[in-house]
């Protein structure tokens, strides 16, 4: 797996800060270049025949000295010694800034804060986190206040602490290349890696115990020859709600890491991204990393 940039979008809130202690924990691992970057969206840009342009241009430029100031002593304070780090602001649309800003860098992982669990915490998600997972080219690392967490920023010898991985399956393309992120990240850490297939809808006329054999050899059939017989290697099949039960499982097994495979940008696709991936980021119990096709 490439890792060669890492971008950690930064806004200051203590959730893009949280972020950023995950991809400067990354980053030493797989010695990437980490890339900071910090938009201004400036309310008034979108009114520009009724504002003087002096004086957009004034206050442009203050805010810009200004979050430039903010993100020096923010790197200042929380980056260590060691670590390539590369910090950029610029101006527009969050998120279409974002994902152009990414792509012209060719990134290779975002690592993204988000809020809580419930409420209004989709409204955040529908603004910005939720549409760069949506269009990003590449795989996201979406982080919040997280109940089990991977990172320990008070550790400076190993702060990461990647033990146990679940990887949401579904036989699809989009979790084959999923799957390879997995078992990198898997031999990476020499974490355990839960192989999870969930189905909806279990056919009643069959043997649960035959079903479960089928689907273990179809998962065990995904792997590369050498993995198959890894003790750390966990196939599992589940009965219910992809969802529910892939955060049932991560709770149970004290899980640091989901992965799944999202889908493309037509109307179904963005059906099955919000049922599912949207739900296990919202509700899940640590950090979700999206890898799209």
């Amino acid at each position: 797996m490439k890792l060669e940039r890492i971008l950690c979008p930064l806004d200051f809130s203590e959730f893009s800060a949280r972020a950023f202690e995950y991809a400067l924990s990354l980053a030493p691992r797989y010695k990437s270049k980490l890339l900071v970057e910090h938009v201004l969206h400036l309310a008034f840009s979108a009114y520009p025949s009724y504002i003087n342009p002096e004086a957009t241009d004034k206050v442009s430029q203050g805010l810009s000295a200004f979050s430039r100031e903010q993100l020096k002593d923010f790197l200042r304070k929380h980056t260590s010694e060691g670590i390539e780090i590369e910090s950029f602001v610029d101006e527009g649309d969050v998120t279409d800034t974002i994902l152009a800003f990414a792509q012209a860098q060719a990134v290779d992982l975002i690592v993204m804060g988000t809020h809580g669990r419930h409420g209004l915490d989709h409204i955040l998600l529908g603004s910005v986190t939720e549409k760069v997972l949506r269009k990003a080219c590449c795989p996201v690392l979406v982080v919040r206040k997280p109940a089990h967490e991977f990172v320990a920023p008070g550790d400076s010898v190993e702060p990461v602490h990647l033990r146990k991985i679940l990887f949401g399956v579904d036989f699809s393309t989009y979790s084959e290349r999923a799957l390879l992120y997995a078992l990198s990240l898997a031999e990476e850490y020499k974490a355990e890696l839960t192989l999870l297939h969930v189905m909806e809808d279990f056919p009643l006329h069959k043997d649960l115990t035959a079903v479960t054999s089928e689907v273990v050899q179809q998962l065990e059939r995904l792997l590369p020859p050498t993995a198959r017989t890894c003790s750390l290697l966990k196939p599992r099949l589940r009965v219910g709600k992809p969802y529910e039960e892939i955060i049932r499982s991560a709770r149970e097994a004290d899980t640091d890491l989901i992965i799944l495979g999202v889908r493309g940008r037509n109307a179904l696709d963005l059906a099955i991204f919000g049922s599912t991936t949207h739900r296990v980021i919202q509700k899940g119990p640590c950090p979700v990393l999206t890898v799209p096709l």
